[in-house]
């Protein structure tokens, strides 16, 4: 891969039943919540790996900040990361607090130290501050996890606001940034950031464009993360560039429906979990693009671990 091809490559990841057909994938009596949503309100409560992830000890030592951790891929990824035996900090909206210590309680049952984070990802100094944080209460950061998302949906063009647009961008977009910048200092080599990104980077539903944007501005950002701050290092040593849809479907781990494909007020059970031995790969070092997601992007979300290693 030294010519700088890149190799449609799944590392399988502990993972052994299908998720299409191992949980159900629509749940149509679970009432809408307003934004940003709370798991500990839902009828159907989402399967998060608590009573199924098995950890084998591949992040001991090792400290992780986690944005949007207190539910969804984010609970999944920070069960998976404390039973691999990581300390974490995790980062939400203040609204979000239940959902939090919700996840707290299940990294404290695997013996590990959480540190919940209220705050704005929005905001510039707060992200900078979740980074010191993080660093003073473990003293050093192992990954950085860019998983919190906004997402807005639109009938029209018209439906498309400034304030909608600008947020999204802030909290999609900047916000990674920010965080690279802020933790970078204070990683060594073999750390690992990984950002989230979506299907909709590449197939950008009509009613969803704006979401898709800044899904598709986080993926090229991420490339170039990755080439700046691993310039000697493979190409194909990038995690996760791809959306599941340009991979063999042979090679290609597919997760279930979603079903409400909202980012930050909805969350599909028995779809997080599927998530986290991707987490768990990236943070790991598994080499290789990693493909997380459905295949349909009609009716699956995609949640694709994009890291790129620090050397």
């Amino acid at each position: 891969m030294g010519d700088g091809t890149r190799v449609g490559v799944v590392r399988r990841c502990g993972m052994n039943q299908d998720p299409r057909t191992s949980e159900p994938t629509s749940f149509p009596d679970e009432p809408h919540q307003r934004r940003p949503g709370l798991e500990t309100e839902m009828r159907t409560k989402p399967d998060h790996g608590e009573e199924s992830y098995v950890g084998k000890a591949l992040l001991s030592g090792m400290a992780a900040l986690i944005t949007g951790g207190d539910s969804g891929i984010g609970r999944a990824v920070a069960i998976a990361y404390a039973r691999e035996g990581a300390d974490l900090a995790i980062s939400y909206l203040a609204d979000e607090q239940a959902d939090a210590e919700e996840t707290q309680r299940w990294v404290e049952q695997a013996g590990r130290r959480c540190l919940l984070l209220p705050g704005d990802i929005r905001d510039q100094a707060w992200c900078e501050e979740l980074v010191e944080k993080t660093v003073d209460a473990f003293g050093r950061l192992d990954v950085l996890v860019n998983n919190a998302a906004a997402q807005s949906t639109n009938e029209d063009l018209a439906d498309i606001e400034a304030a909608d647009l600008e947020g999204a961008f802030r909290a999609n977009v900047f916000a990674p940034l920010w965080l690279a910048q802020a933790a970078v200092p204070h990683m060594k080599p073999g750390a690992s950031i990984i950002n989230t990104t979506s299907v909709q980077a590449k197939v950008a539903s009509k009613g969803m464009i704006v979401y898709s944007a800044t899904k598709g501005a986080l993926a090229s950002l991420t490339i170039g993360l990755s080439n700046l701050l691993a310039p000697e290092g493979d190409p194909g040593e990038l995690r996760g560039a791809g959306s599941g849809l340009d991979a063999d479907p042979a090679d290609r781990e597919v997760f279930g429906d979603v079903g409400d494909a909202g980012a930050e007020d909805a969350a599909g059970p028995g779809w997080a979990a599927g998530r986290a031995g991707g987490g768990v790969c990236a943070a790991g070092g598994a080499g290789g693009e990693l493909h997380v997601g459905g295949a349909d992007p009609g009716d699956r979300r995609d949640a694709d671990a994009l890291a790129g290693r620090l050397q």
